[in-house]
């Protein structure tokens, strides 16, 4: 019996198997004839099904034996790929993920996906394949000899003691798969001389003749974890062939397409040689990657947040001191502290590419249940967030991509009858922000009717009929619990649920939610996440007798505030600054906090999405590597504040949030901009 640890194990290394599995059958679909993504499903499936078998997992390596069966047959030209078998393969792929995380469908299913299997690749040959067996049956029949037995000749990696292999078993594993008729016959032509002879390395090799009784990848799954680093060749023994006489002209094609043959392979193969040796990664240098548990990855970023607060407190020291041999150390330390920051944050990001995986299959599976023909389209998926922010997305994207292809995308005769193409788009696309990433999914169907959201609300009892909303605070009734625009539920959507999901997982995240639509033209929803959880660059302000910090990847410069509004009283106000008219929030006002005002204020011009506003702040003390810290649950409805920092004197410096802070005072465009 495997216990827990080791079938967790399991499932971690399965991960990248299965996700290539799954874009595999999904790129399949609309390319086919692409006989490499055949062969790498066909890849994926004997690894899975050779692991699974090792690790216990009896059930599924009998399942996929079946499933690698049926593409076993495509590889062989006996049958082709067509969208039902892509249909019954991806849901032979959903048992396949059920029963690596544990769970237990009923067997039932296991027997009608390997009938439907079994199936859809009986159908033949590909017509090609099977026009050109015609008519070479016509000219010239060719039979093939008899299989009499198997050729097999391999030599084990020089390191395979080293690792725990023994040669041994292998041989004896091979002999019970050929049983008593096997021959085996050791190779010790790669012996080296005596005194070059390491006894901890393996230069023997072996060739056996094994009877035809054996299977082929019974054989060639004795090599599984070894074939990339180990030499191997298998090749069918065959009787001679039944001798077809042939007409004169038609054997002299014969002998011209035989001679042209060679030409024409090493026409078609001398590039990829090339390419492999110059892709090939060269010795010393190959890319060693390690699985580490992000408990670990967490615990390392706490700690390396703590030697930042630490080496606060030593340069504050530093400074009182006034000792320059001190003060040396200290930037030492310092620049030591910021490089293991920026490679702790780096381990920490994980691109977009890691997740889009599961919404291809989502668009796939949401164009069959819909029956609208769309194109999905993923654009910056190289685009890194922290891992914590990537964990939290699927759900939100998932309900978003679900809503724009049920509500937003039209049927096809209703796209054809507006002037639309027929095929609908639905686009997934990352960027860059500032210190933010932006995650938008949009699409180009009937878009958001305004006075049709704000009259369901009126109806629903959510706002008074003389409500004065402006065109977002209506686009964002969307997201209250409850609401919904569609006319009838679905298994889809229709619960009013999933924007409601959406808007609290994404703020929880400290983002916001935006939403751009045109009537008949398609909707925009956008995700503003912050890049990093964890540590970021900050501006430490005074304000008061208070001090704040402000992302510094926001802010776009600092100004002297100007004498006119110097002692005004309001919390905010408008100045014109750098020939624009900018909005300035004095934060001495909106916090309220006391002490004396500083004879030089200052104004610090930040941007939060398309807007520049402008701080009032009484001094800026520099730039400060700022360590997030959650503020505790009394106060975590500030909404304007987004954390706290621990400063090298051990006070406390809150993280303003800039966006929510506009917000709250409702300098906002679109608070600006009523409804028509």
């Amino acid at each position: 019996m495997i216990d827990e640890e080791t079938q967790e194990i399991f499932r971690q290394e399965t991960e990248a198997l299965i996700e290539s599995l799954q874009e595999c059958l999904l790129q399949l679909n609309s390319t086919p004839d692409d006989m490499e993504l055949v062969t790498q499903v066909f890849r994926d499936l004997h690894t899975l099904k050779g692991t699974g078998a090792m690790f216990g997992f009896a059930r599924l390596a009998e399942f996929i034996h079946d499933f690698e069966a049926a593409f076993e047959q495509v590889r062989s030209g006996n049958a082709v790929v067509t969208p039902d078998l892509i249909a019954v393969s991806l849901k032979a792929y959903d048992l396949i993920v059920a029963l690596l995380e544990g769970e237990e469908p009923p067997t039932e299913q296991d027997a009608e996906l390997k009938a439907a299997l079994g199936a859809v690749t009986s159908g033949g040959a590909a017509p090609a394949a099977a026009a050109d067996a015609g008519d070479a049956a016509e000219e010239a029949p060719v039979a093939e000899g008899e299989l009499e037995g198997w050729k097999l000749r391999f030599k084990l990696p020089p390191e395979f003691m080293e690792i725990g292999g023994n040669p041994v078993a292998i041989l004896e594993e091979l002999m019970e798969i050929g049983g008593p008729d096997t021959k085996v016959e050791a190779l010790l032509d790669g012996l080296p001389a005596l005194a070059e002879l390491k006894p901890n390395e393996l230069h023997t090799a072996w060739e056996m003749i094994l009877p035809p009784s054996a299977d082929e990848g019974d054989i060639r799954d004795v090599f599984m974890f070894h074939e990339d680093s180990m030499e191997l060749e298998l090749t069918a023994i065959r009787g001679a062939a039944p001798v077809v006489e042939a007409a004169p002209v038609e054997a002299e094609a014969a002998q011209v397409e035989a001679e042209a043959a060679p030409a024409e392979a090493a026409k078609t193969e001398a590039p990829k040689a090339e390419a492999k040796k110059s892709g090939g990664k060269k010795s010393g240098s190959a890319n060693v990657q390690m699985r580490v548990s992000a408990e670990r990855l967490d615990d390392i970023m706490d700690r390396v947040g703590e030697l930042v607060i630490a080496e606060a407190r030593l340069s504050d020291l530093a400074q009182k001191l006034n000792d320059p041999n001190l003060t040396e150390v200290v930037e030492d330390i310092q620049r030591l502290a910021l490089g293991l920051r920026d490679t702790t944050m780096a381990i920490r990001l994980t691109p977009m590419s890691s997740i889009t995986g599961r919404f291809q299959r989502l668009a796939h599976d949401l164009a069959g249940k819909t029956g609208k023909d769309f194109d999905f389209v993923i654009e910056g998926e190289e685009t890194e967030l922290d891992k914590t922010v990537i964990e939290k997305l699927s759900d939100p994207l998932v309900h978003i991509l679900r809503n724009a292809v049920d509500h937003g995308l039209e049927d096809n005769d209703t796209r054809v009858a507006a002037g639309k193409p027929a095929r609908g788009t639905v686009r997934l696309k990352a960027s860059y922000s500032g210190a933010d990433v932006l995650i938008s999914v949009q699409d180009d169907g009937k878009g958001l009717d305004p006075e049709f959201i704000f009259n369901r609300a009126v109806d629903r009892g959510m706002i008074s009929a003389d409500a004065n909303l402006s065109r977002n605070e209506i686009f964002h009734l969307l997201m209250a619990p409850g609401f919904s625009t569609a006319e009838q539920v679905t298994d889809l959507s229709g619960r009013g649920v999933g924007t409601d999901v959406v808007k609290s997982t994404v703020e929880a995240l400290r983002g916001s939610v935006e939403i751009e639509s045109e009537l008949g033209h398609g909707s925009s929803f956008t995700l503003r996440l912050p890049l990093t959880l964890a540590i970021i660059d900050g501006l430490l302000l005074q304000v008061g007798e208070e001090r704040y910090t402000v992302p510094l990847a926001a802010v776009e410069g600092i100004v002297e505030e100007p004498e006119e509004i110097r002692d005004g009283t309001e919390s905010t106000t408008t100045v014109e600054l750098r020939e624009k008219l900018i909005s300035i929030m004095r934060l001495r006002e909106i916090f309220e906090t006391g002490g004396t005002r500083a004879d030089h204020p200052k104004v610090v011009l930040v941007r939060t999405g398309d807007q520049q506003i402008g701080l009032a702040v009484d001094r800026i003390i520099g730039s400060y590597q700022t360590v997030i810290k959650q503020l505790s649950p009394m106060h975590s409805r500030l909404n304007v504040f987004s954390g706290a920092t621990i400063l090298g004197d051990g006070d406390v410096a809150l993280i303003v949030d800039v966006a929510q802070l506009v917000k709250a005072e409702g300098l906002d465009h679109d608070n600006k901009e009523q409804a028509a």
